[in-house]
């Protein structure tokens, strides 16, 4: 059989993880309505979520239908539509993450596919989208939206995950301006209480943020 050049989508993570589709046709939709040529149902992802689209020769775009949760490639929230390239990361909804891997291959639907790469937050309970300030908790925006001193503790602990913040490290990135004053254990103390109130409200089984008594405090982010 003759190889064909297509590019893929492949999925990274998850139980899905490896699950590829190749974009042999000039436009293909992806979203949980079973008459999508790519189907993913999970209910955060929207019926019509998006739609891959062959522009000229090898060039393709992706193009958001402005879908409830969103679209993000490479990090960037989707406005619209936008070239791909290859190697570029796509998150759905910011739960499911996607690769777009060119036409340079050639990928017959039986060709081993690269490696998929570790998983990485994309695959967790608690998402931080850092450039637009938001929190997604098992796929549900925090809404509304934490105050900044719990966005500030929270975004600490979703930055060095898998270690132990200290005390310090919590008063210089919450309260930068009172570093020279200090501020007292209760007001931390306190603020910790509020942020896992504010996770409760989603998911009020989850215990996100540990204290580790005489040490500081870490995230604890499971995956889905």
């Amino acid at each position: 059989m003759s190889q064909q050049e297509h590019p893929i989508i492949v999925i990274l993570d998850g139980d899905l993880a490896a699950k590829h589709w190749v974009l042999d046709r000039p436009e293909m939709t992806l979203g949980r309505e079973e008459t999508c040529d790519i189907v993913i149902p999970h209910r955060q992802i929207s019926r019509h979520h998006l739609t891959f689209k062959q522009v000229q020769g090898d060039q393709y775009i992706i193009q958001d239908h402005n879908s409830k949760n969103g679209t993000w490639v490479n990090g960037n929230r989707l406005e619209g539509s936008r070239p791909l390239h290859d190697g570029d990361e796509i998150h759905v909804a910011l739960i499911v993450r996607l690769r777009f891997i060119g036409s340079g291959i050639t990928a017959p639907v039986a060709q081993e596919l690269p490696d998929v790469i570790p998983t990485t937050n994309a695959s967790k309970r608690l998402i931080i989208d850092s450039e637009a300030r938001r929190v997604f908790l098992n796929g549900i925006e925090v809404n509304p939206p934490l105050s900044l001193p719990q966005y500030r503790l929270l975004e600490l602990l979703y930055n060095n995950a898998g270690r132990i913040c200290t005390r310090d490290e919590v008063v210089e990135t919450v309260w930068p301006e009172a570093m020279g004053e200090g501020v007292s254990e209760q007001a931390i103390d306190a603020l910790v209480r509020r942020l896992r109130d504010r996770l409760a409200e989603i998911d009020p089984q989850g215990q996100y943020v540990v204290t580790v008594r005489g040490h500081g405090f870490r995230l604890d982010n499971p995956s889905l």
